[in-house]
């Protein structure tokens, strides 16, 4: 423990040394230069060295701060995981932590905020959207934690060399940062669905002669399949036990989660050149684009509906939840072919199976979802105004921002996920799992999540990916980045004015819902007809509103690029 602890410190120390020298007078500060005196003089209190308590032992006997945090139920209490422990011994802060459910913490919300005479000092994962920052900072209820950013060295120089994370954090009324961000970049999250096929049954229908211009050898990681060729193999899946069971009609051709976060339908625009998501909102050459006004969405509805009609997409797909797809993929194999992040969590025996290129369309288009999932979360922990020592807090929570606690945070503690002991390259080491302990259940147990940074710095120097992402971004590089326009991008993050969000409030929801509505139906009863297509389109830029939300979505990203 002692030669991490050494190690910890040499590496704060590098990552903040280059933000010292500019931490002066360069932000607001709500206290005075005399209380923070009072603070440096009683208790100790510094900000300034990673390898030092934040307070002093008075400090720690005489100040306490109450945090409030939902967790997930396999967690244990914040109060007794090793690395809150450990960052207690390290700071010197003392922090009591309330759990509740998520559930419980969705109703008690707005009962916390409204209750000023026994509010928390602050809320982690408060889950805070840009209407109730600017709601409650207009209310004086939270803290302008950009007023402060002197007491966080780590963040404060984040910010600095990360532009594009402080515009996403910046209230837009009036110029302040009231959240603390989560940043776990890892490059995987843009890409929620990949295809994976069953590599056996694949040859068995080229074998058969049920699919033109392959061979046997073809069928390969990288496999790149025209929608004709695939529509010939999910038809041989369909029609011949394939499992060798005796059955020919437990077989499930093409199967995903329908509008799930991941493993979704969405890909399957792309033979039509379409970067769709679950929004069908995307950026393409600096213009938000709503994928449902092109008629290419159209042909592309059509298409994927008479897969449906031919039993090639398994009509459960539409109608089960997440856990129901994984459960199905689990014993005797009945996946054909599927969409997911990775073919190790659905299926018993991934070894069975390839990831695919995006297919390539009847009109010989080959393209691959955008999702707008964020790599960079946003209203993650809030701190109220009326905290009695907000500096102390802060510098507190900006420990967080170090990578060696970020690893922590976000996957478990030292002596229990990682090795005491660094590897040669001074980087930590993952321990060896516990018998009958999956890597989840081990990570969800003993790790709070919440605020981190983890990004090239980190994965490069601190802590060594997980062997699943890398397998992961190494399938990424081959079948999906080659695959995206250079003008396409995610939405990022954007924050809206208030009478933005009023527009959206009075209008989005609807909209969503009416697409939902009218897609559903379309996959599932034959496709849509030209003059219900026309139809939808006069709603969409009617009743529905759809260009006024559209232009919401615009001026905030020109305000986002522009900064």
């Amino acid at each position: 423990m002692k030669r991490y602890k050494k190690l910890s410190a040499l590496v704060l120390a590098a990552v903040m040394t280059s933000s010292l020298a500019g931490c002066g007078s360069g932000d607001k500060q709500s206290a005075s230069a005399s209380d923070i005196d009072a603070l440096v003089s009683e208790y100790g209190f510094q900000w300034e060295d990673p390898t030092k308590p934040i307070v002093n032992e008075k400090g720690s006997q005489e100040i306490s701060f109450n945090i409030y945090s939902s967790k997930n139920a396999s967690a244990l209490d914040y109060n007794d995981m090793k690395i809150m422990q450990d960052l207690y011994d390290q700071t010197g802060v003392k922090v009591n932590w309330e759990n509740v459910s998520e559930s419980v913490y969705s109703q008690q919300k707005s009962l916390i905020f409204g209750n000023s005479e026994n509010r928390p000092d602050a809320i982690y994962h408060a889950g805070m959207d840009s209407g109730e920052i600017i709601k409650y900072a207009k209310r004086k209820v939270l803290l302008p934690i950009s007023d402060y950013l002197d007491y966080m060295p780590n963040l404060k120089k984040l910010l600095e060399e990360r532009p594009d994370i402080k515009n996403q954090l910046l209230n837009v009324e009036d110029g302040k940062i009231y959240s603390l961000p989560r940043i776990e970049e890892m490059g995987l999250l843009e890409f929620p669905n990949l295809l994976f096929l069953n590599a056996q049954w694949a040859k068995d229908a080229i074998n058969a002669g049920a699919v033109t211009g392959l061979s046997e050898s073809d069928v390969q990681d990288g496999l790149t399949l025209t929608a004709d060729q695939m529509e010939q193999i999910l038809a041989y899946f369909r029609d011949n036990d394939m499992n060798g069971n005796g059955k020919s009609d437990d077989e499930r051709p093409l199967s995903f989660v329908y509008n799930n976060w991941q493993g979704n339908q969405c890909d399957l625009y792309g033979m039509f050149g379409l970067n769709d998501n679950l929004e069908h909102r995307v950026v393409v050459d600096g213009k938000v684009t709503y994928t449902v006004t092109d008629d290419r969405f159209k042909e592309a509805t059509n298409y994927i509906a008479s897969w449906v009609d031919n039993g090639l997409i398994d009509k459960v797909s539409f109608e089960q939840s997440q856990d129901n797809f994984l459960a199905g993929g689990k014993g005797l194999e009945t996946y054909g072919a599927f969409y997911w992040w990775e073919s190790e969590t659905v299926v018993s025996n991934p070894e069975d199976y390839i990831v695919c290129s995006p297919l390539i369309g009847p009109n010989g288009d080959q393209t691959i979802c955008v999702s707008n999932n964020p790599e960079i979360g946003t209203g993650e922990v809030v701190v109220f105004a009326d905290c009695k020592y907000p500096e102390i807090l802060l510098a507190y929570f900006d420990r967080y921002y170090d990578p060696l606690i970020s690893a922590q945070i976000n996957y478990g503690p030292v002596g229990v996920v990682y090795e005491e002991e660094l590897d040669d390259s001074g980087m930590l080491v993952q321990k060896p799992l516990p018998e009958g302990v999956t890597a989840d259940e081990l990570r969800l147990q003993n790790a709070p999540l919440g605020i981190i940074n983890l990004g090239e710095y980190a994965w490069n120097n601190v802590v060594n990916m997980e062997p699943r992402a890398k397998l992961r971004l190494e399938r990424l590089d081959q079948v999906a980045r080659p695959y995206v326009d250079a003008k396409v991008t995610p939405c990022p993050n954007l924050q809206f004015t208030l009478e933005e969000l009023n527009t959206l409030g009075n209008y989005e929801s609807n909209m969503n819902d009416y697409i939902r509505t009218n897609l559903i139906a379309w996959l599932m009863k034959g496709g849509v007809t030209d003059s219900d297509w026309e139809a939808f389109q006069n709603d969409l830029n009617g009743k529905v509103k759809l260009p006024e939300i559209q232009q919401v979505y615009q001026d905030a990203y020109d305000r986002y690029i522009s900064q």
